[in-house]
This record gives C-alpha cells, sequence and structure tokens, in this order.
C-alpha cells in the first residue's frame, strides 16, 4: 500500500476526446463522482479532495497545429500545474482522477517543474503519434504521450518553457494493443522503452517493473509518476472507454503491475482516466473496478 496518506484531485476534464454522433459530450467528466457514488472514497485513507473544475465541453480544431481544443486544454494543464505546486510538497500520495488522458499535460508539467521525473505508462494505445498521423482527429488524449515527451505544437507541449516535460529515456510504455506497423512505428523509432501487450506477458511483469524501478534508480530520478489508462484492462471487465478493443490485461494482471509501483518510496501518485461512466449506467463495471483498486492499495 502507499507509505503515505492519499490526496485526490479531481480533474474532470473530457476536453481531450472527440465525442460519438449519438452524445452530448463525452461521460468520463462524471468519473470523480461515479466512484464516489460506488464508494471508492469511503474505501481509501483520503486525507484530502481537490477539485478543479473543467471548461465547458467543445470541439475546435486548431487550423495550425491540427489539434482539438489545443488553447482550452493547455489552459487547463497550467491551471493544473499551479493547483499541484504546493500539493507536490506534501508527503501524500496523490490519486488523480479524469477526465481523459490530457490531464497528463498539467501532471507531468506540474513535476517537471519541481525536478526530473519518471513516467510509467500503462494504456491500451502508446498515445505517441504526430498530429498528422493522429487516429482521433488530433485529440489530445491520444497524443498525450506524444506531447509530454516533446513531439508537437510549442503552445501545449512548451508551456511555461518547460519542454519536455518528461525525457524519452525516462518512459516505459506499457500495454499497447493497437499493433498496426504504421501506429507503433513513431514509437519504436523514439528513446521510450516499450512494451506491448504480447511482450509484457512474455517477459514478464515482474521483470519489467523492475527494470522500471532499477532505471529510476540509475537515472537518479527524483520520483516516478504512472499513467492508467482503463483502456489497457480487458474489453470484457472494462467496456466503458471511448476506444473499445479486444484482449487487455485481466485483474490479476493489473494488481501484480500496479502493487509493487503504488507503494515504492518514490512513487508521487497515478491517475485514472477514460472510464465513462455514461456507459455504465448501473455501476457494475465501476463497483469491480474499485474492488480492485482497494486491494492495490491494501
Amino acid at each position: 500500500m502507499p507509505i503515505y496518506p492519499i490526496d485526490v484531485f479531481e480533474f474532470p476534464t473530457n476536453l481531450g476526446l472527440t465525442k460519438k454522433e449519438e452524445d452530448e459530450q463525452p461521460g468520463v467528466y462524471v468519473l470523480p463522482e461515479h466512484f464516489k457514488k460506488y464508494g471508492l472514497y469511503d474505501q481509501l485513507p483520503i486525507q484530502n479532495r481537490y477539485t478543479l473544475l473543467a471548461p465547458p465541453y467543445e470541439i475546435k480544431k486548431d487550423e495550425v497545429s491540427g489539434i482539438l481544443n489545443i488553447e482550452a486544454v493547455a489552459h487547463y494543464a497550467l491551471q493544473q500545474a499551479e493547483l499541484l505546486t504546493t500539493a507536490l510538497e506534501e508527503k501524500t500520495f496523490k490519486l488523480m482522477i479524469g477526465g481523459d488522458c490530457s490531464i497528463l499535460v498539467g501532471n507531468m508539467m506540474a513535476l517537471k517543474q519541481k525536478g526530473t521525473y519518471g513516467l510509467f505508462f500503462l494504456d491500451g494505445h502508446t498515445d505517441y503519434l504526430p498530429t498528422s498521423s493522429s487516429h482521433t482527429g488530433g485529440a489530445v488524449a491520444g497524443l498525450d504521450l506524444a506531447i509530454v515527451t516533446g513531439l508537437g505544437d510549442d503552445r501545449i507541449t512548451n508551456l511555461n518553457d518547460l519542454k519536455p516535460y518528461v525525457l524519452e529515456e525516462h518512459v516505459f510504455c506499457v500495454g499497447n494493443r493497437e499493433l498496426d506497423a504504421s501506429y507503433v512505428q513513431p514509437i519504436l523509432d523514439s528513446a521510450i522503452r516499450y512494451m506491448d501487450l504480447p511482450t509484457l506477458r512474455k517477459t514478464g511483469i515482474e521483470h519489467i517493473v523492475k527494470q522500471f524501478l532499477d532505471m529510476v534508480e540509475q537515472q537518479q530520478l527524483e520520483g516516478f509518476f504512472i499513467h492508467f489508462d482503463v483502456d489497457v484492462l480487458n474489453d470484457l471487465i472494462m467496456p466503458a472507454v471511448d476506444s473499445r478493443q479486444t484482449d487487455g490485461l485481466d485483474y490479476v494482471e493489473l494488481i501484480q503491475l500496479l502493487r509493487p509501483l503504488v507503494s515504492h518510496p518514490q512513487v508521487v501518485g497515478l491517475e485514472i482516466t477514460v472510464f465513462d461512466p455514461h456507459l455504465d449506467r448501473d455501476g457494475i463495471y465501476a463497483t469491480s473496478f474499485i474492488e480492485q483498486l482497494v486491494d492495490i492499495f491494501s
């Protein structure tokens, strides 16, 4: 379990996603309340709870960069970083609840202001593409790893002159299962340590975690952060996401991955993204997810 009490940060933005035709807006913005309703906050040793309200949803593609809602996402990231500046000094485990994956920008920006940190990026996609190759219409939630490592328009990759927010060689990208060659080539050409789902299972979860923690020690990093997009989970246990795929991690594998990371003395925190409560109206998936998350923190 975390060695410190937990501070919860609610970042309920959906500006990093496109919406389906039948939806008014992506439902990830209600995830904090969904988790509260189904008992997450009652089952964890939470010390403080902070909420950063998100601006209204919009779809505004930037003509120059091709990035969706670039100005609004960047502004929200700056607000996140400001909120976290003081909080990062507290000896607590930071549990960030999205929202979509664009919250990674503000979180890593805040850490860059503090020092040099690593990133364990656990996701069913790489989210590492030039905007021109985006599979999500320029939505930041499909480009977040590229953005935080400095790939893309400076108006979002270089906020407060902090580019990159994390160095490629300090990142492990784990769990991708969109294996089209053109999709994975950019990350293969980078310095990011990349392990797709088949590689993770072949190499072994314990070995991958050890490699990451060894890197943190060898590079003398001040700590590390965990990105957890729930679409890395098997579609049978977590279909409440915007970009579904077959297969994925089961909960036994998830626990094996996350438990040693969240209990490590150098961990800063973990963000949870892309769980859409509009696709979980009766709370079935939230109930099982919360049970497993509490187990990870136990």
